[in-house]
C-alpha cells in the first residue's frame, strides 16, 4: 500500500511601488506595456485613467509573486495574465512555458494597493 502523498504548498509574495510602473509607462509608454501586460490586462487597467498606476503596479507584483510560487525563471511577462471576473476577484491565467512549468498547480491570488504601494500573493498548491 503507497502512503497518500503530501500537499506541495508554495508560496510566493511582491510589492511594488506604483509610482516605478507610473514612471516605467511614461518613460517606455506603449513599448513598456506590450513587454509586460496582455491585452486584457492592459484594457482593464486603461479603463479607468485615475487607477492605472494602480491597477498595473498590482498586476506586476501578481507576475512576479507568480514566479516566485512556482519557481519561474525563464517565462516572459505575458505568459501570466491577472483575469479579473464578473464578481471583482482576480485569477491568474498561464500561457506557453509558464503553464507547462505549473503542471497540476492550482493558483490563488491576492492584491492589494495603498498610497504608493502595490502588492500579491500567490499560493501555488497541488
Amino acid at each position: 500500500m503507497q502512503a497518500p502523498s503530501t500537499p506541495r504548498i508554495r508560496v510566493g509574495i511582491d510589492l511594488v511601488q506604483i509610482s516605478r510602473v507610473a514612471e516605467s509607462l511614461q518613460r517606455f509608454g506603449e513599448r513598456f506595456l506590450r513587454r509586460v501586460y496582455t491585452d486584457g490586462e492592459i484594457d482593464y487597467a486603461c479603463s479607468a485613467p485615475a487607477s492605472v498606476g494602480e491597477r498595473l503596479a498590482a498586476r506586476f507584483a501578481a507576475k512576479e509573486a507568480t514566479k516566485k510560487a512556482l519557481e519561474l525563471d525563464a517565462v516572459g511577462w505575458r505568459e501570466i495574465e491577472v483575469r479579473r471576473g464578473a464578481g471583482g476577484a482576480c485569477d491568474l491565467v498561464l500561457y506557453g512555458a509558464a503553464r507547462a512549468a505549473a503542471g497540476e498547480a492550482r493558483l490563488a491570488l491576492s492584491m492589494s494597493h495603498d498610497g504608493n504601494q502595490a502588492t500579491a500573493v500567490v499560493i501555488a498548491y497541488e
